[in-house]
Formats: structure tokens, C-alpha cells, sequence
């Protein structure tokens, strides 16, 4: 039997794993943070408006994928001529309903955080590639616009391991399938590292420093928002380098947070998310500064 015909049956032989599209995989693994975070912790917050329980206590959850799904929708057929995909909005969606936590009974922070986090793909743009990853801005810019109003995700959902343990073997898998798990890596070992400095210097527990990498916000940002691959830079040295300043910049509002430097109390919500939102922009852009300027626009989307 020849090479020639042994290459027909080569796809088949590499299994349904390989066939399987990264998107996809993400999009999974937000819905099974959703659910586990639904079924164990009551994340989505009713809002008594129908009295029916299926309508009211989805409400935020209808709302936010509502919105980021159909303003995708919208503004790819408005600005490219076409009708998009929504897959994107749909992981968009589903984070900001996990990560918000607005004052109890306002609905519009869903609203708001969806239609931001779209709105910033098809506006905050350089060489036709947004700069931002849409959940981290939709989120940093509401807790700094209303912070009286707005609040993120902390620690309300508990870090029971089998919990934790389903999360993160899923978006171990998701991240090696993107062929990302550099970035996932890299993050995690600055954290735990930089843990032992802030343990140091505020004379607390090391576990209690490195606790928070178990919790929602931290599976999303490290599985999401820094793994996004139309806002990661081009090389995988470089990708790794932006991780490390990011966790350094996070750790640094730590810390003026814990030395209650003003300065620094704004982002003392979210430092992660902070450190993520400034740090990130700015290298997409030296990265995309030293890339051909491209021929036409073609401003894919597979963000979180």
C-alpha cells in the first residue's frame, strides 16, 4: 500500500480530539463554571418581575447573553456586512454574569457590562484587532465608573476541591487544545512566587496569599481573558513576558493596597482584572506595531 493511499484515512486517525475547535471548548468550559457556579452557589440573583421562577430567576443570565449576542449580531452586519458568528458574545455573556455583582435588585450592570464588552471589539480597535480583551474592559470600566453600584466577584462561591478540581481539569484541557497553556502556566507560577513576597511583607500565611487563584475570577482570567488569542501577542515569549508583568503589576496593587496607598484604592476590587486591562492594550499594540499593516479589515472573534 502507498503513502497516497494511506493519506485519506490520516484525519481519521488523529480522533474527534483534533477535530474539535478551541472556540468551542471555551465556550463549554463557561457554561460549566455557570452551571457548577448555579447548582452549588445560587450565582444568578432573582429579580421578582414575572413571578414566574424559570423567567425571574434567569432574568440577569437572559439579559446579559441577550444583549452581548444580538449587539454582536447588530454591529457585525452594520459595520462588516455580514451576519458573525455569536459564539464569542455567548462566552462574553456568560462572564459577565459570573463576574458581576452589582447592588441587590438593579438589572442594567448586565445590561450595560454586555453591551460595553461587545461595543469595545468594533470600536477600541488598531490595525483591525481590538486591543482589549471585551469581558476584562466591560468589567474594569464598571467598576471604576460605578464602583458604588458594581462590585466583582470575590470569594462567595467557596473553593470546595471537587469543584475546584472539575474547573480546572477542564480548562487545563481547553488551554492545551489552543496550544495556550504557556500562558495559563506562567501565570500560575508568578502568582504562587509573588504570593510568598506578599506573605512576607504583610506577615500573613502563604496560603492565604495563593488562596484566591482557586476562586471563578481567577479560572476566568487565566482560562479566558489572558488566553484569548485575538488579544495575546504574537510570539510565545512574548505572550509569557506580558504574563509575568501582569502578575506583577497585580502584585504591586496588592501591595500599595495593603500599605493603604490611595493611589491604588480604585483597583483594590480587582487587581488582576486592573493589572490585565493596562498591561494588555498596551502590548498588543507594540506587537501589532512591528506586524504588516494588514490588506483589508477581518476582525475575528473568539474573545471571552
Amino acid at each position: 500500500m502507498t503513502a497516497t493511499q494511506l493519506a485519506p484515512s490520516a484525519p481519521a486517525a488523529r480522533g474527534i480530539w483534533s477535530k474539535i475547535k478551541p472556540n468551542h471548548l471555551v465556550s463549554a468550559l463557561v457554561t460549566l463554571i455557570l452551571v457548577l457556579g448555579q447548582w452549588r452557589f445560587k450565582i444568578l440573583e432573582s429579580h421578582p418581575l414575572t413571578g414566574l421562577w424559570f423567567i425571574d430567576d434567569y432574568l440577569v443570565l437572559m439579559t446579559s447573553l441577550g444583549t452581548s449576542m444580538l449587539s454582536e449580531a447588530l454591529f457585525s452586519r452594520w459595520l462588516r456586512g455580514h451576519w458573525s458568528s455569536v459564539l464569542s458574545a455567548y462566552v462574553s455573556g456568560n462572564s459577565i454574569v459570573i463576574l458581576t455583582k452589582p447592588q441587590a435588585g438593579i438589572l442594567w450592570p448586565f445590561f450595560l457590562g454586555a453591551l460595553i464588552s461587545i461595543t469595545s471589539k468594533y470600536v477600541l480597535m488598531y490595525r483591525n484587532r481590538h486591543l482589549w480583551n471585551p469581558t476584562n474592559f466591560a468589567i474594569s470600566f464598571m467598576l471604576l465608573a460605578a464602583p458604588g453600584s458594581v462590585a466583582i466577584l470575590s470569594h462567595e462561591w467557596g473553593n470546595e476541591p471537587w469543584t475546584v478540581g472539575v474547573i480546572w481539569c477542564v480548562g487545563l484541557l481547553v488551554v492545551t487544545r489552543a496550544k495556550l497553556l504557556h500562558i495559563t502556566l506562567t501565570y500560575l507560577v508568578c502568582f504562587v512566587m509573588l504570593g510568598g513576597l506578599r506573605a512576607a511583607l504583610n506577615g500573613s500565611s502563604w496560603l492565604t496569599e495563593i488562596a484566591p487563584v482557586t476562586g471563578p475570577m481567577y479560572q476566568l482570567l487565566m482560562f479566558f481573558m489572558l488566553t484569548d488569542p485575538r488579544t495575546t501577542v504574537s510570539s510565545t515569549k512574548g505572550r509569557m513576558l506580558v504574563v509575568v508583568l501582569i502578575a506583577l503589576a497585580e502584585c504591586g496593587l496588592r501591595i500599595a493596597n495593603d500599605q493603604h496607598q490611595a493611589w491604588a484604592a480604585p483597583f483594590a476590587t480587582a487587581p488582576a482584572i486592573f493589572a490585565l486591562a493596562v498591561i494588555g492594550p498596551i502590548a498588543m499594540w507594540l506587537d501589532l506595531r512591528k506586524q504588516p499593516v494588514p490588506l483589508r479589515a477581518g476582525l475575528a472573534t473568539t474573545a471571552a
